[in-house]
Protein backbone atom coordinates (compact mmCIF):
# COMPACT_ATOMS: atom_id res chain seq x y z
CA UNK A 1 0.00 0.00 0.00
CA UNK A 2 1.31 3.18 -0.75
CA UNK A 3 1.54 6.03 1.50
CA UNK A 4 -1.57 8.26 0.61
CA UNK A 5 -3.35 5.20 0.23
CA UNK A 6 -2.21 4.74 3.91
CA UNK A 7 -3.15 7.95 5.17
CA UNK A 8 -6.54 7.96 3.41
CA UNK A 9 -7.04 4.47 5.28
CA UNK A 10 -6.36 5.90 8.68
CA UNK A 11 -8.04 8.82 8.28
CA UNK A 12 -11.41 7.01 7.46
CA UNK A 13 -10.69 4.02 9.99
CA UNK A 14 -9.29 5.75 12.87
CA UNK A 15 -11.60 8.53 12.37
CA UNK A 16 -8.61 11.00 12.30
CA UNK A 17 -8.62 14.86 10.75
CA UNK A 18 -5.50 14.61 9.65
CA UNK A 19 -2.66 11.75 8.94
CA UNK A 20 0.51 12.14 7.51
CA UNK A 21 2.48 9.53 6.45
CA UNK A 22 6.02 9.23 5.01
CA UNK A 23 7.87 5.73 3.81
CA UNK A 24 4.88 3.48 4.86
CA UNK A 25 5.04 5.25 8.75
CA UNK A 26 2.44 7.19 10.09
CA UNK A 27 4.96 10.53 11.06
CA UNK A 28 1.72 12.49 12.58
CA UNK A 29 -2.12 11.64 12.99
CA UNK A 30 -4.68 13.82 15.15
CA UNK A 31 -8.14 13.79 15.78
CA UNK A 32 -8.77 17.51 16.45
CA UNK A 33 -10.82 19.91 14.22
CA UNK A 34 -9.95 22.92 12.14
CA UNK A 35 -6.22 24.44 11.08
CA UNK A 36 -4.86 23.04 14.63
CA UNK A 37 -3.58 20.03 14.14
CA UNK A 38 -1.72 20.77 10.75
CA UNK A 39 -1.07 23.65 12.14
CA UNK A 40 0.75 21.97 14.89
CA UNK A 41 2.67 19.58 12.29
CA UNK A 42 3.91 22.45 10.46
CA UNK A 43 5.38 24.01 12.89
CA UNK A 44 6.87 20.33 15.33
CA UNK A 45 7.89 18.29 12.12
CA UNK A 46 7.88 20.60 9.07
CA UNK A 47 11.05 19.10 8.09
CA UNK A 48 10.18 15.55 8.02
CA UNK A 49 6.60 16.12 5.99
CA UNK A 50 8.96 16.90 2.71
CA UNK A 51 7.64 14.22 0.40
CA UNK A 52 5.12 13.08 2.74
CA UNK A 53 1.30 12.03 1.62
CA UNK A 54 -1.24 13.67 3.82
CA UNK A 55 -4.99 12.94 4.05
CA UNK A 56 -6.74 15.82 5.88
CA UNK A 57 -10.78 15.93 5.82
CA UNK A 58 -11.08 19.43 5.12
CA UNK A 59 -8.58 21.73 2.79
CA UNK A 60 -8.81 25.05 2.78
CA UNK A 61 -6.56 27.28 0.54
CA UNK A 62 -4.66 28.26 3.87
CA UNK A 63 -4.38 24.70 4.76
CA UNK A 64 -2.96 24.33 1.00
CA UNK A 65 -0.29 26.51 1.67
CA UNK A 66 1.16 25.40 4.96
CA UNK A 67 1.12 21.53 2.44
CA UNK A 68 3.16 23.81 0.64
CA UNK A 69 5.54 25.11 2.78
CA UNK A 70 6.42 21.70 4.02
CA UNK A 71 7.01 20.24 0.80
CA UNK A 72 4.33 17.85 1.31
CA UNK A 73 4.42 15.21 -1.94
CA UNK A 74 0.60 14.79 -2.08
CA UNK A 75 -2.60 14.88 -0.48
CA UNK A 76 -6.10 13.44 -0.11
CA UNK A 77 -8.87 15.19 1.51
CA UNK A 78 -12.73 15.04 1.21
CA UNK A 79 -13.31 18.49 0.35
CA UNK A 80 -11.41 21.14 -0.90
CA UNK A 81 -11.76 24.50 -2.16
CA UNK A 82 -11.37 26.20 -5.89
CA UNK A 83 -8.23 28.10 -4.23
CA UNK A 84 -6.80 24.55 -2.93
CA UNK A 85 -7.08 23.44 -6.20
CA UNK A 86 -5.15 26.12 -7.54
CA UNK A 87 -2.25 26.00 -4.95
CA UNK A 88 -1.72 22.36 -5.72
CA UNK A 89 -1.98 22.68 -9.13
CA UNK A 90 0.65 25.79 -8.91
CA UNK A 91 2.63 23.99 -7.06
CA UNK A 92 2.58 20.16 -8.30
CA UNK A 93 1.09 18.66 -5.36
CA UNK A 94 -0.56 15.92 -5.98
CA UNK A 95 -4.02 15.46 -4.90
CA UNK A 96 -7.28 13.68 -4.52
CA UNK A 97 -10.84 15.27 -3.76
CA UNK A 98 -14.10 13.69 -3.04
CA UNK A 99 -15.52 17.25 -3.67
CA UNK A 100 -14.30 20.81 -4.80
CA UNK A 101 -16.43 23.70 -3.37
CA UNK A 102 -15.75 27.18 -4.09
CA UNK A 103 -15.19 28.25 -0.80
CA UNK A 104 -14.59 26.60 2.58
CA UNK A 105 -17.30 27.95 4.99
CA UNK A 106 -16.93 28.77 8.82
CA UNK A 107 -18.87 26.37 11.24
CA UNK A 108 -21.76 28.27 11.42
CA UNK A 109 -22.11 28.70 7.25
CA UNK A 110 -22.37 32.42 7.90
CA UNK A 111 -18.97 32.92 5.55
CA UNK A 112 -15.72 31.80 4.48
CA UNK A 113 -13.85 30.49 6.88
CA UNK A 114 -11.36 32.30 8.91
CA UNK A 115 -8.46 30.82 7.63
CA UNK A 116 -9.42 30.56 4.30
CA UNK A 117 -10.17 34.45 4.63
CA UNK A 118 -6.14 34.99 6.52
CA UNK A 119 -5.28 33.10 3.21
CA UNK A 120 -6.88 35.56 0.43
CA UNK A 121 -5.06 38.48 3.32
CA UNK A 122 -2.02 37.47 2.83
CA UNK A 123 0.77 37.91 0.39
CA UNK A 124 3.73 35.61 1.79
CA UNK A 125 3.56 31.97 3.81
CA UNK A 126 5.15 33.86 6.74
CA UNK A 127 2.18 36.34 6.90
CA UNK A 128 -0.34 32.95 7.15
CA UNK A 129 1.67 31.58 9.36
CA UNK A 130 1.52 34.61 11.93
CA UNK A 131 -1.85 34.94 10.96
CA UNK A 132 -3.08 31.49 11.83
CA UNK A 133 -1.01 31.99 15.14
CA UNK A 134 -2.81 34.95 15.98
CA UNK A 135 -5.91 33.30 15.36
CA UNK A 136 -5.43 30.04 17.09
CA UNK A 137 -4.32 32.22 20.02
CA UNK A 138 -7.60 34.38 20.07
CA UNK A 139 -9.64 30.94 20.35
CA UNK A 140 -6.99 29.64 22.60
CA UNK A 141 -5.71 26.81 21.16
CA UNK A 142 -2.25 28.17 21.30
Amino acid sequence: MNDLSLAREMLEKEGLTLAVVKDGECIFKSKERGIYPLYIAVRDIRREMCGASAADKVIGRGAAQLYEYANVKEVYSMLISEGTREIFEGSGIYFEAEKIVPKIMNREKTGMCPVETISYGSETIEEVLDKIEEFLNSINLL
